[in-house]
């Protein structure tokens, strides 16, 4: 019994002194309850809208609309930056509290450069508030800081070693969605594609009902007076579903030069609904190092002029394979149309 005694007594005694440590200046700290280390949004589908503000005072809104999302209420925003914030603010978790000592250089630091999140729902309510940090000196966490806190926290994603600060410190361009054509082949329903330096290869293909015309870019252009391959205008057409540029380059300081250059081809994509995008392809040459002459012998990259102003950085191998020529889209003069 003695012994059952002197138990209960301790422990009644651990719970006072707990009590009293979580308790006794009138109420509990900041981190006992946990609400300024809980910065994750648990449901990804609550999630509207994300404000971030940079130091700098770049800002920047991402809205979600339909089944994509929009950056700066103006362009559409690329799906692997998206999923790469949506990760991050759906799957924070604590990496651990750092010690008191460091607090000051932490908060000075983010005073300086830190990145205010606000992340909101459907109905505009805020769910939640706080500021991106620097990173840990071993580089396998982020500092970061809720709303409203004093103390900051190292966060990091669950089954990653770095740190997630990049995901949120990029600035207009980096956000937006680089696919320079995107079109199903059914929606397609013109394309014409001029050679510039040879125009014979130039034409203009279209839709009409179910079947298709193509015809020479230019007037004085030789006519190809063969039956239209239909699987062949099909297979062309597919390659336009899902091409991707390398970048923006839109801060180019030589743009207007460039833009005066020759191009190597103008492609122009009409949907059934009228809509155009057009793309001036001018080469992107290497440069000799020793003598500072243009090689022209080998093309890898294009500057991509597109007819909303943008200029973007794109790659021949992603893009060659709708660089067909006038003459690719006809039957041999042997063959017979199955009719």
């Amino acid at each position: 019994m003695n012994r059952n005694k002197w138990l209960l007594i301790i422990f009644v005694l651990l719970a006072l002194a707990t009590g009293w440590y979580f308790y006794g200046k009138g109420g509990p700290t900041e981190s006992t309850l946990g609400w300024d280390r809980n910065f994750k949004v648990e449901n990804e589908d609550e999630i509207y809208k994300i404000f971030i503000a940079r130091r700098d005072s770049i800002t920047t809104t991402l809205e979600r609309q339909g089944d994509h999302w929009i950056v700066n209420g103006k362009y559409k925003a690329r799906p692997n930056a998206m999923h790469n914030i949506l990760e991050a603010v759906t799957k924070l978790e604590l990496q651990y509290v750092p010690p008191k000592a460091a607090y000051d250089n932490i908060v000075r630091e983010m005073a300086a450069r830190g990145i205010k999140v606000e992340v909101y729902g459907k109905s505009g309510k805020l769910l939640k508030s706080y500021y991106v940090g620097g990173v840990t000196a071993d580089a396998r966490g982020t500092y970061m800081l809720m709303e409203g806190s004093e103390q900051p926290m190292v966060m990091g994603l669950p089954n990653m070693e770095g740190q997630i600060r990049t995901r949120y410190d990029m600035v207009g361009d980096d956000w937006r969605d680089r696919t320079v054509f995107g079109y199903k082949a059914d929606d397609i329903q013109a394309v014409s594609i001029e050679y510039p330096t040879n125009k014979n290869k130039s034409f203009k293909l279209r839709r009409e009902g179910n079947d298709y015309v193509v015809e020479p870019f230019y007037e004085n252009q030789l006519r190809i007076d063969q039956p239209v391959d239909k699987a062949s205008v099909e297979a062309f057409l597919y390659n336009f579903e899902s091409l991707l540029a390398e970048n923006f380059i839109n801060d180019q300081p030589d743009k207007e030069e460039l833009n005066e250059l020759l191009p190597f081809a103008i492609v122009s994509v009409t949907d059934k609904d009228g809509n155009e995008r057009k793309v001036k392809f001018t080469p992107k040459h290497r440069i000799n190092a020793a003598t500072g002459e243009r090689k022209t012998d080998i093309v890898e990259r294009y500057y991509l002029f597109l007819n909303d102003g943008d200029l973007m950085l794109g790659q021949h191998r992603v893009f060659q394979k709708i660089f067909w020529p006038y003459d690719a889209f006809f039957l041999p003069p042997s063959a017979k149309v199955k009719g």
